[in-house]
């Protein structure tokens, strides 16, 4: 056998799914790839391997680095890999882009005053037509 780890054990190791049985629904569901093609969650990764996923509206590409012995603390399970820079950036973009497009509304319903005075400007504006 060659070495290496499950893709669905190391993704969940390296903390990119908060289970391994979300990282095998990913992986079966075409978001994740490794060197270009899509795989199989019982597919073997190992040191230089570029791993390509799509979580929500964002999308990493990552190199590994180390196989994972256990799932331990974010500090431990982001040694496991590199995020290239190109990846960074497109990511960051995509956050400002929503960032951006979120609609600008009210960031709580109108309280029992705030409600009175907009009956009473509602009012007022409606008997002056």
């Amino acid at each position: 056998m060659s070495e290496g780890q499950r893709i669905d054990k190391w993704l969940w190791m390296a903390r990119f799914y908060k289970s391994r049985a979300l990282a095998l629904e990913a992986i079966k569901g075409g978001h994740v790839h490794v060197e270009g093609a899509r795989v199989k969650p019982s597919r073997l990764v190992s040191s230089g391997d570029v791993i390509e996923l799509t979580r929500g509206l964002y999308r990493w590409v990552v190199t590994v680095d180390a196989l994972a012995t256990r799932r331990g603390p974010a500090s431990e399970a982001k040694l496991l890999y590199h995020e290239s820079e190109q990846s960074q950036a497109e990511r960051e973009v995509k956050r400002l882009q929503y960032k951006m497009a979120a609609p600008i509304a009210p960031k709580k319903k109108p309280g029992k005053h705030e409600r009175n005075k907009i009956i009473r400007f509602i009012n007022k504006h409606s008997l002056d037509n």
